[in-house]
């Protein structure tokens, strides 16, 4: 007898967005959030881990006026399987503030990935963290990172942090600009010393390999303010700050406990004290995401 496979509702953000305590730089960039919907144009995949409310243009666009954020990067979300259509709509709609970082699979071409770069996209993304759904196959990894060769785009993995060691190899020997997702997932209660952490800090430390100090709130052991995360944040300051990126991972799908689920202000007063320094954050937000895109073309930003 088949058993039905039941795919709760998890939690979306609340209509009212917190204020951080400090004053965002003019030009900076979330390098990390996605839009979700509506289903009704945009429908979500029979294979999803979860069901997120909607998360729509309209709000995500709200969403970042309320904050200050220019600029950002859409991020393919695997609640979407790899239809790409609800990225690159929000791309085409914002008049040049996103661009896309989309999924792929086998079936894409060179022709197609040139396509794709017209609409926006400027990376691609691997998303193989089981808490969130999706399987790595290099096959296809190896299939995409050829149709993508001449583009300038980026790579970006996400993954669980206990996998860090057995892929280091791996990602160390990517030719292309490679952005790693929300502190490679790694786990604080395990200290500095990790192995994980030491791979993430070695990796950091390649020219070519970008992290995301984003997603506190789902490597946190202690919820806010993300005190035991600080540790880990100032390390890779220390190793990589040209080469680190933030994202707010709005609307935070995913979370099903409402005590757990992160408040966007106080997630940047967080990250303020990963990075104390003005100028480093300046540089994290608004100076690394255009050297990330290297000579990939921005189009210009045509809001009033």
């Amino acid at each position: 007898m088949d058993t039905e496979v039941v795919i709760r509702d998890c939690l979306g953000p609340p209509a009212r967005v917190s204020r951080p305590t400090w004053s965002l730089p003019a030009g900076s960039w979330d390098t990390h959030f996605h839009v979700l919907g509506p289903q009704n144009r945009f429908p979500f995949a029979a294979n999803r881990k979860y069901t997120p409310p909607d998360a729509s243009f309209e709000a995500c666009r709200s969403f970042h006026q309320a904050l200050g954020i220019e600029r950002g990067f859409v991020v393919h979300a695997n609640t979407h399987g790899f239809d790409n259509t609800v990225d690159l709509d929000a791309t085409a709609r914002s008049e040049g503030q996103y661009l896309a970082v989309v999924r792929l699979d086998g079936t894409a071409t060179p022709e197609s990935c040139r396509a794709l770069h017209r609409a926006g996209a400027r990376g691609v993304r691997f998303a193989f963290n089981p808490q969130h759904g999706g399987t790595l196959d290099r096959a296809v990894f190896d299939h995409v990172l050829h149709c993508i060769g001449d583009l300038g785009w980026f790579v970006e993995l996400h993954f669980a942090g206990s996998a860090l060691p057995e892929l280091e190899s791996w990602i160390a020997s990517i030719p292309i600009p490679v952005v790693i997702d929300h502190f490679g997932r790694i786990d604080p209660r395990h200290g500095l010393y990790d192995p994980s952490f030491e791979v993430l800090v070695s990796l950091a430390g390649r020219d070519n390999i970008w992290v995301k100090i984003s997603g506190a709130d789902r490597i946190s052991h202690q919820g806010q303010p993300y005190t035991d995360v600080v540790p880990f944040a100032h390390r890779l300051v220390a190793v990589a700050p040209e080469r680190l990126l933030w994202g707010s991972d709005w609307p935070h799908t995913g979370y099903f406990d409402a005590g757990r689920f992160p408040d966007a202000g106080k997630l940047l007063d967080a990250f303020a004290a990963f990075v104390p320094e003005e100028r480093v954050r300046t540089a994290i937000l608004v100076d690394n995401p255009l050297r990330l895109l290297g000579e990939a073309t921005i189009p210009p930003l045509c809001l009033d």
